[in-house]
């Protein structure tokens, strides 16, 4: 045989062999796809688990759930929570959190809570009050009016005359 041929036969050798390997791949790229997308159903889950545990300590708190309730729902919230940790966990291990699935959840809800209970202040006296109204009214003025009748500029509230053309705007 000749040197040429040897090759043309190694080569569609190779092509054929590549060929018979193409579903291997692809079935191993649908299936990291597949979990992908159930790893994000589940933390999706997981985010909706953990806003309703914050909304029921709210709730409570506010005295709209009652006491009997209250430890019921509340168990039964951190119990679907930590299965849906534990399916993530088999799907996507965490190895640097050392922390049960319950505990888990409970920190998460506690860092909602801190975060809804920092974002608003609270007025303690009327000083402190009446400083959060003046903050809120220039916050209102700086704000948009709408769009000039004449040239479709946006105009702000404090704005006698459009900035664009000059028309004014009483």
């Amino acid at each position: 045989m000749e040197l040429g041929t040897i090759f043309l036969i190694l080569a569609v050798i190779v092509i054929v062999g590549i060929y018979l390997y193409a579903p291997f791949t692809t079935r191993a790229r649908r299936n990291r796809v597949n979990e992908s997308h159930e790893v994000s159903a589940l933390k999706a889950e997981r985010d909706r688990v953990i806003n309703s545990l914050q909304e029921l300590d709210f709730d409570f708190n506010l005295g709209k759930i009652p006491a009997g309730e209250y430890p019921d729902q509340r168990a039964a919230l951190l119990q679907k929570g930590a299965d849906i940790l534990r399916k993530l966990d088999e799907l996507a291990p965490v190895s640097s959190s050392a922390l049960n699935a319950e505990a888990r959840i409970e920190k998460a809800t506690a860092a909602g809570r801190a975060d809804a209970a920092t974002s608003r202040p609270l007025a303690d006296n009327d000083d402190d009050l009446e400083s959060m109204i003046s903050a809120r009214r220039k916050q209102h003025k700086s704000k948009s009016a709408g769009f000039c009748p004449k040239c479709g500029k946006p105009v702000l509230i404090s704005d006698k005359f459009c900035p664009a053309c000059g028309k004014s705007l009483n």
